[in-house]
C-alpha cells in the first residue's frame, strides 16, 4: 500500500493505495475514504450482528425459563382464584339449600302447628255444643286462620325500622302492647351474630324471615294457649256452677244431684312432664268431666219441681195449719193457693208424666205429675184439663187452666208437693228455684 500526496490549500493530502501481486502481475488499487467507511461500517455491523448474536444464544434459555415460569405462575394464579370461586360458589350454595331446607323445616312446623290448631277445634265442636247452656259463646275459643302468614306479614315491622337497626345496632322504639313488634326485636338477636360477616341487605332478608316465622309462630302459640286457656276457663266456669247448683240444693235441704266422681284411690305411674298437646288434652279431659257433672246436675234439677206454676200470681194461702175457709176452724194445708183469674194457663213445675188427670173429690179437676224419685206434684181446682193419662210433659207444656172447681172459694190453683206420698212445703223448692234462676241460662 502506498500514500501519495496531493496538496490541498497549501497542504499535501496522501493517498492510500492497496497493492496486490500474484506473481509477476502486480496491481494498484486507490483506496478512496467512502470505501473504507463502507467497510469498516460493515465490518462494525457484522461485529455487533455477531455480539448480538452470541447474547442472544446466551440469554434466550433464560429469557425463556423466566417466560415459562411467569406464565406457569398466572397459571397457578388464576386456578387458585378459580378454586377459590368455585369454593365460594360451593358455600353460597350449601348455605342457601341450608337455609332453603331451614325454611322448609320452619314452614312445616308452622302448618304442623296449624294443623294441630284445626284439629283442635274439630275436637272442641261438640264440647263446645254441650257447652251451650252455659253463658260462654263457642266463638271465643279462637281457631287458626286459613293463612297465618298473611297476618304475621302484616304485623312485622316495616323495612326502615330494620335497616335502620342494622345499620345502627339500635333496638326500635315499640309500644308495649304491640306484640308483633316484641317478636320482632326477638328475632333480632340472631341477626348482630352475623352482621359483621355479611351484608346490610342479607341482614335485611334474614331478618325479615326471621320476624316473619316468629310472628306467625308466636301468632300460632299465642292462639294455642288462648285456646287452652279457654277452656281451662270454661272448665272451670262450669265446675263452679255444678259446685253453686250442689250447694244451694243442699242449704235448701233438697236431694242432692249423684255425680259420677273419678276414682284416684288406686293410680299411680313415673312422673314424665306433659308437652303443650299433653296439656290441651288434659284441659280438654277436664273440660269434658266439668261438662258430664254438669250435665248430671241439669237432669237431676229438671225433675225438681222448682219452677212457679203460675207465673205471676201471688200467694194466697200458706203450707201448713190454717182455718179452714168453709168450717172456721184449723186445719192442716197441704199446699199452696196462687190467686189467678180464671182460664190463667197452669204448667207443671218440673218435667214429668201425668198420672192422673180428672176430677178428684175436693180437689174438683185435678193434674198429679210423677216427676220420679218418689216426688209427684198436683195442680187442684182446675176450670180446663190439657193433658192425659200418661203423657210426658215439660215445663212449658200447658196442663190445665186456673179455675174455682171442687172445694173452692175462688179461681186459684191449688199446687202440692208430694215426696213418697208425704206432702212438703212448696217454698222450699220455689225458694230454691229463685236463688237457681241467676246461674242457669234458661229460667
Amino acid at each position: 500500500m502506498h500514500n501519495k500526496g496531493k496538496s490541498v490549500f497549501g497542504q499535501k493530502k496522501s493517498k492510500h493505495v492497496l497493492i496486490l501481486a500474484n506473481d509477476d502481475k502486480v496491481r494498484h488499487m486507490v483506496i478512496k475514504p467512502w470505501i473504507l467507511g463502507i467497510a469498516v461500517s460493515f465490518v462494525a455491523v457484522m461485529v455487533i450482528g455477531h455480539l448480538l448474536a452470541t447474547t442472544y444464544l446466551v440469554v434466550r434459555d433464560d429469557l425463556v425459563g423466566s417466560s415459562m415460569a411467569r406464565q406457569a405462575r398466572m397459571q397457578h394464579s388464576y386456578e387458585d382464584r378459580i378454586s377459590q370461586l368455585r369454593s365460594e360458589l360451593d358455600r353460597v350454595t350449601s348455605k342457601q339449600l341450608l337455609n332453603q331446607q331451614l325454611v322448609q323445616d320452619k314452614v312445616a312446623e308452622l302448618m304442623q302447628r296449624q294443623t294441630t290448631l284445626s284439629d283442635r277445634h274439630g275436637q272442641l265442636s261438640p264440647i263446645l255444643d254441650r257447652a251451650g247452656i252455659i253463658d260462654v259463646e263457642p266463638q271465643q275459643i279462637p281457631i287458626p286462620m286459613i293463612n297465618p302468614l298473611k297476618r304475621a306479614k302484616s304485623a312485622s315491622l316495616n323495612r326502615n325500622v330494620l335497616q335502620d337497626h342494622v345499620s345502627s345496632n339500635k333496638k326500635p322504639k315499640i309500644s308495649s302492647f304491640d306484640t308483633a313488634s316484641i317478636s320482632a326485636v326477638s328475632a333480632f338477636a340472631p341477626v348482630q351474630q352475623i352482621t359483621n360477616s355479611i351484608s346490610p341487605t342479607q341482614t335485611f332478608v334474614k331478618t325479615s324471615s326471621d320476624n316473619l316465622f316468629g310472628n306467625v309462630a308466636l301468632s300460632l302459640q299465642n292462639i294455642e294457649h288462648e285456646q287452652i286457656a279457654r277452656i281451662q276457663a270454661l272448665a272451670e266456669n262450669t265446675a263452679t256452677r255444678t259446685a253453686q247448683i250442689t250447694q244451694i240444693l243442699k242449704g235448701s235441704k233438697l236431694p242432692a244431684p249423684k255425680i259420677d266422681a273419678d276414682d284416684e284411690s288406686a293410680i299411680g305411674g313415673p312422673f314424665v312432664p306433659q308437652s303443650e298437646s299433653d296439656t290441651f288434652n288434659y284441659s280438654l279431659r277436664g273440660l269434658d268431666l266439668a261438662l258430664r257433672h254438669y250435665d248430671q246436675v241439669l237432669t237431676h234439677i229438671e225433675n225438681l219441681p222448682l219452677k212457679h206454676p203460675v207465673i205471676g200470681s201471688k200467694i194466697s194461702s200458706k203450707f201448713g195449719n190454717r182455718r179452714d175457709p168453709f168450717l172456721r176452724r184449723y186445719a192442716f194445708h197441704a199446699g199452696i193457693d196462687f190467686k189467678a183469674r180464671t182460664g190463667t194457663s197452669v204448667k207443671p213445675t218440673a218435667n214429668g208424666r201425668v198420672i192422673k188427670a180428672g176430677w178428684q173429690g175436693g180437689y174438683g179437676k185435678m193434674v198429679v205429675v210423677d216427676h220420679g224419685n218418689g216426688t209427684t206434684t198436683r195442680y187442684a181446682h182446675l176450670s180446663r184439663i190439657l193433658v192425659n193419662h200418661g203423657q210426658m210433659v215439660s215445663i212449658h207444656t200447658i196442663i190445665g187452666k186456673v179455675g174455682s172447681t171442687g172445694r173452692s172459694t175462688g179461681p186459684h190453683l191449688h199446687y202440692e208437693i208430694r215426696e213418697n206420698g208425704k206432702a212438703i212445703n212448696p217454698l222450699k223448692y220455689l225458694n230454691a228455684g229463685s236463688k237457681l234462676r241467676p246461674i242457669l241460662k234458661s229460667s
